[in-house]
């Protein structure tokens, strides 16, 4: 009897820990920006509705075009998530409504997870145009560049060396 209990005290002590291991490890959904409702958004329709109808109908946008404000967007995406790594989008809307001049409707164009641009950042350091110096040369480069001791060179505050 003594050994079933030890033995069943290991069994539960390495479920247990098993359990605390592993629960770190679940995946988590979640959703980010606009909640699409199908039967709304195919109620834009082109030379009907214009800006004050589409907010009205769809709400606020997610965001407006930086360069040109005749374009909405409705952006909306899905994400999954393992503990700490990076979230992978699983699905995303892209509603773009454009709008004519006068503030109507042009196009509603609707696009999905095509659009999803990967980038890849640099690393660490960003790149610059200019010279490449060491530590030692940026901390002893301008000895002897400033002109013979007890003659005044010329500066940018100096242009005439007195």
């Amino acid at each position: 009897m003594t050994a079933f209990i030890h033995r069943l005290r290991t069994v539960s002590a390495v479920a247990l820990a098993a359990l605390v291991l592993t629960s770190g490890c679940a995946r988590i959904r979640d959703h980010k920006g606009y909640v699409p409702d199908n039967a709304l958004i195919a109620t834009i329709a082109p030379g009907v509705d214009n800006r004050a109808s589409v907010e009205r109908t769809l709400g606020r946008p997610s965001f407006v075009g930086q360069f040109d404000d005749s374009v909405w967007y409705y952006l909306s995406r899905n994400t999954n998530q393992l503990a700490f790594g990076k979230p992978k989008p699983v699905d995303q809307m892209l509603l773009a409504v454009r709008f004519d001049g006068a503030g109507n409707v042009v196009s509603a164009t609707r696009t999905g997870k095509e659009t999803i641009a990967s980038i890849s950042p640099n690393g660490d350091k960003t790149p610059t145009l200019g010279r490449h110096t060491s530590f030692f040369s940026e901390l002893f480069g301008n000895i002897g560049r400033v002109g013979a001791s007890g003659q005044a060179a010329t500066t940018a505050d100096n242009p005439t060396g007195n």
